[in-house]
């Protein structure tokens, strides 16, 4: 069941939010030991709020098509008396006085803030492998990473704990996940949705966007989150959008974009459902063109820089007074970011807006780009190097390849399933646009989502639990 199949149940009275989050805690209960998805659970939390979205509904009040619809949120963004760790022992018994903007919008839509996921430690770590309280598995394969940061979220979603998840990315940690587990994620644009409230890993890379089961809850809970928010110095002053505008309509005649950048160094087990994707969109009428984005090279460096640069910033005081507290790679890593020079990080910015002009460029001759969102298949967990084409690549480098640029740029970008590997292991496909064209991913995605070759392949590796 979708967001929106079980909001339709919900409207003709045949489903109550009460009955909905005891089901959903008695999934949590059988499905979490196997996969760690959540550390904290809301449950007395979750049932009063239930209670009271029955009563409203009983009187005929329905908020959105969100009410009484249980949501997780990724463990790094605040809510207000429901603890929050950031994955660590420093915030093991953390419990904000305020709720994140994020949450806030998803309280006043009658959504049920049913509990927060785990994260590789304080979000700094694409493989979602490394938190205070275990290791987050991989539902399709338990012995297999579900991708990071937002690990919980996605293992969530694709276990059918939840239908819906918010998580974080700075380096592409909801689409990593996404990937991984064979779900939904948006890193919509920079700005877009209020990170106020959300602890910070890199204060000019971070987003908070959905994860879902399909393209139609996603848009969704974009329109819910979405937003100016005068108490987030980055966000943005946008006209209000329906992101879900462009769901439904042709793509026939539309132009995808092939950047070779993408598609030089990757497994082939990826390449293969990748390619066969872009066949579904010939056969769908869309224009198929190869592109190049010289300045990409540029860009994932200015990128490296940044998250570093800022992580050791936010960290300071993690780096000179919590050795001790913090998982030893994590801790290692931030200690290594220090290492950047003041200068680099200046020139990394002052260069910023030129190399964004420039990577937007490509959209001059086509309307959305086409990428794997990784390079690889999901590894073991506590893997730390991958074999590509006979050479060797540290995880964390090959994970992060195909997702950071846009983070530096921020560009929104979009995940979903387009395929499986031989031993049944998830691959995402990837879509990017202009800043502000979600609704055209959307648009993408959705075709995508609805071919007849798309549903032969995934009605039964992906069904709608």
């Amino acid at each position: 069941m979708d967001i929106l199949s079980t909001s339709k149940l919900m409207k003709k009275k045949e489903l109550s939010p009460v009955e909905l989050v005891k089901e959903t805690l008695h999934k949590i209960a059988i499905e979490n030991p196997k996969c760690n998805a959540f550390i904290t659970v809301a449950e007395e939390d979750s049932l009063q709020t239930a209670k009271k979205l029955e009563q409203e509904l009983l009187a005929g009040k329905i908020r959105s098509p969100l009410h009484g619809i249980p949501i997780a949120i990724k463990d790094l963004i605040f809510t207000k008396g429901i603890r929050t760790t950031m994955g660590s022992k420093l915030y093991e018994q953390f419990i904000p006085d305020t709720d994140a903007t994020v949450v806030q919008k998803l309280k006043d839509a009658g959504a049920v803030i049913i509990g927060k996921t785990n994260t590789h430690e304080f979000a700094y770590g694409p493989i979602g492998d490394r938190s205070y309280f275990g290791p987050c598995r991989n539902p399709h394969h338990l012995d297999k990473i579900t991708g990071g940061s937002s690990s919980g979220s996605g293992a969530a979603v694709a276990s059918g704990m939840v239908t819906g998840a918010l998580g974080t990315d700075t380096g592409g940690s909801i689409r990593i996940p996404s990937s991984a587990c064979g779900i939904v994620g948006m890193k919509p644009t920079f700005g877009l949705v209020s990170k106020k409230g959300s602890y910070p890993l890199a204060y000019t890379l971070d987003h908070i966007g959905p994860m879902t089961k399909n393209i139609k809850d996603n848009a969704l809970l974009l329109n819910v989150i979405a937003g100016y928010d005068s108490e987030d110095p980055y966000s943005l002053k946008m006209e209000k959008k329906d992101y879900s505008s462009l769901i439904g309509q042709d793509v026939k005649g539309k132009t995808l974009g092939i950047p070779s950048y993408y598609f030089d160094f990757i497994a082939e087990e990826v390449r293969a459902e990748v390619i066969h994707c872009i066949h579904m969109y010939e056969e769908l009428g869309v224009i198929i063109k190869k592109v190049d984005i010289p300045i990409l090279d540029k860009i994932a460096i200015a990128q490296s820089i940044t998250i570093q640069s800022e992580a050791a910033a936010v960290h300071e005081d993690t780096i000179q007074n919590h050795k001790g507290d913090v998982d030893d790679e994590v801790f290692e890593r931030l200690v290594a970011s220090q290492a950047i020079k003041g200068y680099e990080y200046v020139q990394s910015q002052v260069e910023r807006n030129q190399l964004i002009a420039e990577y937007n460029q490509v959209f001059d001759d086509v309307d959305v780009l086409l990428t794997p969102t990784l390079p690889i298949l999901p590894t073991n967990i506590g893997q730390r190097e991958v074999q590509i084409q006979g050479q060797t690549e540290a995880v964390r480098h090959a994970l992060l390849r195909l997702t950071s640029p846009t983070n530096y740029t921020g560009n929104p970008s979009l995940s979903l399933p387009c395929g499986l590997s031989k031993h049944n292991l998830p691959i995402g496909v990837q879509f990017i646009a202009k800043h502000g064209d979600e609704a055209e991913l959307y648009q993408f995605g959705y075709a995508l989502e609805q071919s007849g070759l798309y549903q032969d392949r995934f009605q039964d590796a992906f069904p709608q639990k």
